[in-house]
């Protein structure tokens, strides 16, 4: 790997300010908040978040608005550049620094567009937050791949569509963005709200740790356990506890969606299917129904091929899902109607009722 003088600069000094923070923070708040930031993903010059491209020493403009602060200030033309675009690799070396979010203008940001083509009115905190927390794909890629292909025929150009992650206002924002796959013929909800005092990303995460305020539930919701928290009285996932947080119910019909795709994939298909979320391409062959991706002779992966669009369409929501592990707080509802969507869509050829899942 090529060293980049840059990013070891960066690493020296955070890791200085790292070993002073503790001995100062009891005198300077502001030390505190540097504190608070050097703990957090945005602070961590090792993720590969911020490692992906050093051996080519730049980072491509298509992910430097969410990987490089400089980056970020160069989409929204905060350097006095041209607005929406990045005409130029980035310099790796840098993080989701101070200027990303405290600039000059940034607070004047008005609209975030996504994937889907949506230009959503979003202002302040939210708008650097939802930014780059929209990941990179919509269910309408989905929808252009698969076009007007049989639903349960193995097509070979036909591969898995990654949303990316860090889809949180993705799924906040529900059908307003179509974020997730959404099944033709079903209602889906748009944005979810809260209360004002809880309306915006740092209402409930600290804006600089990114850690939960919990505390922030306890007003309304009387817990500071956001995953026992409940936002409807029905048994979603059918295994009649309807009392359990909405964090449950997801996970439930998440673990449900998967164990359906796995089905269809042996009967449908004929190939056997696993997904592993920390390699991508997530999904792989397993023929032998070990649940461990096969291997070839050189030990490389054997990658899933047996992609028809209705699994294709499961697929994606599923792993749309896994990229939000907050997706129960940020839109339960949205998050439930997806899942729900998706198993109903594959149980159908596999003559499975949908006998005990409750749709929002």
């Amino acid at each position: 790997m090529r060293s980049n003088p840059l990013a070891i600069f960066a690493l020296v000094f955070l890791s200085l300010v790292a070993l002073l923070a503790p001995a100062l923070a009891q005198s300077d708040p502001q030390t505190q908040i540097v504190q608070n930031w050097l703990g957090s993903g945005h602070a961590d010059a090792t993720s590969p978040a911020f490692t992906h491209w050093d051996d080519e020493g730049e980072i491509p403009g298509t992910c430097a608005r969410c990987h490089a602060g400089q980056g970020f200030r160069d989409f929204y033309g905060l350097d006095g550049s041209a607005i929406g675009s990045i005409d130029h690799p980035v310099q790796t070396g840098g993080v989701v620094d101070c200027d990303t979010c405290h600039v000059e203008g940034v607070r004047e940001i008005a609209t975030v567009a996504f994937p889907s083509g949506a230009e959503i009115s979003i202002s302040g905190n939210t708008a650097t937050c939802s930014t780059c927390h929209q990941g990179r794909g919509s269910g309408l890629s989905v929808v252009s791949a698969v076009a007007e292909r049989d639903e349960d025929t193995i097509d070979p150009e036909l591969s898995f569509i990654n949303p990316h992650y860090a889809v949180a206002a993705a799924i906040q924002l529900g059908a307003e963005v179509q974020g997730a796959y959404e099944y033709p013929g079903k209602a889906y909800a748009s944005r979810f709200g809260h209360v004002p005092p809880a309306s915006e990303c740092i209402d409930c995460h600290d804006p600089h740790s990114s850690l939960v305020q919990a505390e922030t539930c306890v007003g309304c919701h009387e817990t500071d356990d956001p995953t026992a928290i409940r936002t409807s009285e029905i048994d979603f996932d059918g295994n009649g506890n309807a009392d359990e947080g909405m964090a449950s119910e997801i996970a439930s019909l998440h673990a449900r969606l998967m164990e359906t795709m796995v089905a269809y994939s042996r009967e449908v298909s004929g190939q056997g299917l696993v997904y592993d979320g920390g390699r991508y391409p997530y999904f792989f062959a397993d023929a032998d129904a070990d649940g461990v991706p096969d291997t070839t002779e050189d030990g490389g992966v054997v990658r899933f091929a047996g992609w028809t669009p209705r699994l294709l369409k499961a697929a994606y929501n599923y792993k749309f899902i896994a990229s939000d592990p907050g997706a129960y707080v940020h839109n339960p509802h949205y998050a439930a109607q997806v899942l729900y969507d998706s198993i109903e869509s594959l149980s159908d050829p596999l003559g499975r009722d949908m006998t005990g899942l409750a749709r929002p």
